[in-house]
């Protein structure tokens, strides 16, 4: 081999190896590019950058969602671009990428120098070595790397579009505890009413003490509601807070009033599995897991067996000390190892294993994803219907009920104690009809995130509902 062959070779090496370089933006325009159309119906949400100038910009930005009253999209873009756990993450996956050129960059190699004389003659000894199986692997090296980068890119993605959705249910559930909150200081200045009107009637002896006693009790009951409300609606808040990122004087934003309107047509429930497993990024993760096992097993075995494979070139200088004259010796050495004892059974065992694992947690992912997407559908679909009917039939009618109780009152067929308690009533309809209100899009978010996005866990919609739903108030 010519000297010239020689160092084209080591040319090559060190351009295959140079070609390897790290993410100037961290992976996040992948990540970016992966959760577009994902995040809790914003379009395009952007993600942290990493110079200092687009972070301050960015920083402007979220000054001024907060200083106007916040909407589920804002809530959503600053919980992007403010949330610690989220950067944390992001910060995880440009060491992912640093580790991947870190594993498909040639190690350096080694020159060793040695200096041996005798009292006949002085020997020079220089030799240049390298792992030979890193150069010969570092095509296979490098196309495992990446898809081992793809599956880490997929997963952040997940975290980002579960964000996404958790930041939007904070958003729901602090509006929805709000407009609750709301709706029981109604209902306790109702009740204060009928407790003063109680106490003066007592007082002038047209009551029992029995029927103003009554009334003290519903004052009570009332009261004990809308504490646990306002301790729901700041609890909520922060939680929404704590999505966000925020702290200090960023937590004394004002919420939007109220939530979104019902859609006027329900989502069809025709190929939601089909989307599900196309869309979904946690299926995506583990089919490309399946692959990248499926391509490993068929090189383990040669790479168990000749796993340490060096290459060195020797220069070894001989002088001799009478006469001066010098002999020099080039040659070159292989570092094979003998495959005495590992055949890389174990190896190739371990490969199969590990592909069938990939293999049966692609199809669990699968079988859950059709399942999840099924069961958020349904939840959907009666979370609409039971918030449609509590706003166009149960709602109007307690409004009717209220309105023919007055002008009974009016016309003295029905006493004070009667229109206070419809009052009442037509107020706890209201606060169920907001909470239906808010399990449906509780429910929305579940859905699009089952379709599009990864798992959604347990359901929320129609479960929190239930357990935060109170109970109306009467005589």
């Amino acid at each position: 081999m010519t000297t010239a062959r020689r160092l084209s070779l080591l040319a090559t090496a060190a351009l295959l190896a140079g070609c390897a370089s790290v993410s100037p933006d961290g992976l996040r325009g992948d990540v970016t590019a992966l959760t577009a159309g994902r995040t809790a119906g914003v379009p395009q949400a952007a993600l942290p950058a990493m110079a200092p100038a687009a972070r301050a910009q960015a920083q402007q930005s979220i000054d001024h969602w907060l200083a106007q009253p916040l909407t589920q999209d804002a809530a959503v873009h600053i919980a992007l671009l403010n949330n610690p756990g989220l950067l944390a993450r992001l910060a995880a996956l440009g060491v992912a990428d640093a580790e991947r050129v870190q594993a498909i960059t040639l190690p350096n190699p080694h020159l060793t120098l040695g200096r041996f004389t005798t009292s006949q003659e002085r020997e020079m000894e220089r030799t240049l070595a390298f792992g030979l199986l890193d150069l010969i692997t570092l095509p296979w090296r490098t196309a495992r790397q990446a898809e081992r980068l793809q599956i880490a890119t997929l997963q952040t993605a997940q975290d980002v579009v579960t964000l996404a959705a958790d930041t939007r249910r904070a958003w729901l559930r602090a509006v929805a505890a709000e407009q609750v909150a709301a709706t029981h200081e109604r209902m306790v200045e109702a009740a204060e009413a009928g407790a003063e009107l109680a106490r003066r009637m007592a007082q002038v002896g047209n009551w029992s003490r029995l029927q103003q006693a009554r009334e003290q009790v519903v004052l009570h009951e009332a009261t004990r509601q809308r504490a646990r409300a306002q301790l729901a609606a700041a609890t909520e808040r922060e939680q929404l807070n704590r999505r966000m990122g925020l702290w200090g004087q960023q937590t004394q934003y004002q919420l939007a009033n109220q939530l979104p309107p019902l859609p006027a047509a329900a989502l069809p429930a025709d190929g939601i599995e089909a989307t599900a497993l196309r869309e979904r990024l946690d299926v995506q993760a583990a089919r490309r897991q399946l692959d990248t096992q499926a391509t490993r097993q068929g090189w383990s075995r040669a790479g168990a067996v000749f796993g340490d494979i060096g290459l060195a070139y020797s220069r070894n200088t001989t002088t001799e000390r009478a006469t001066g004259s010098s002999d020099i010796k080039r040659g070159w050495e292989i570092d094979l190892p003998l495959p005495l004892f590992d055949w890389g059974g174990a190896a190739r065992t371990r490969a199969q294993a590990e592909v069938e694992q990939s293999a049966a947690q692609l199809q669990d992912t699968a079988v859950r994803a059709r399942s999840e997407v099924r069961a958020a559908w349904l939840t959907y679909r009666t979370a609409l219907d039971l918030a449609r009917q509590q706003q166009a039939e149960v709602v109007p009618l307690r409004q009717l009920i209220a309105q023919e109780t007055t002008l009974r009152y009016n016309g003295m067929l029905a006493s004070v104690w009667d229109m206070l308690t419809e009052a009442r009533n037509s107020t706890q309809a209201v606060a169920n009809a907001i909470e239906a209100q808010r399990d449906f899009w509780l429910a929305e978010t579940d859905l699009q995130l089952a379709l599009t996005g990864t798992s959604p866990g347990a359901l929320q919609g129609l479960t929190s509902g239930a357990a935060a739903s109170t109970t109306p108030q009467g005589h």
